[in-house]
């Protein structure tokens, strides 16, 4: 699995702005070929720090997705947020107590 995480500072007039945002880019992900899940985080012991968690089964399937709809959805966008990086993270061993996760 790859997991591509994008970490925001937030403030706290643009945090539900965000969220629609966040939803707005995970409804395209969702259509898309190999989208696992998406997540919206909030990180604890940092103010204004913000997460966006995907979920895919492969990083190709991340890569064509980005490559057709990222610039667009940026546009799209409304929230101010400033970028604090960008994580793409494999996944190499996995222990889950639910189905599905």
């Amino acid at each position: 699995m790859f997991i591509h995480v994008v970490l925001f500072e937030i403030e706290p007039k643009e945090v539900l702005k965000y969220r629609k945002d966040s939803l707005m880019w995970a409804s395209y992900t969702k259509k898309s070929k190999g989208f696992v899940s998406y997540r919206t985080m909030k990180r604890f012991g940092e103010k204004n720090q913000f997460a966006s968690v995907y979920l895919w089964d492969k990083k190709a399937n991340h890569d064509r997705f980005m490559r057709k709809y990222h610039d667009w959805l940026v546009g799209k966008s409304t929230a101010k947020v400033k970028v604090l990086g960008y994580f793409n993270l494999k996944e190499i061993d996995r222990l889950t107590a639910l189905k599905g996760l």
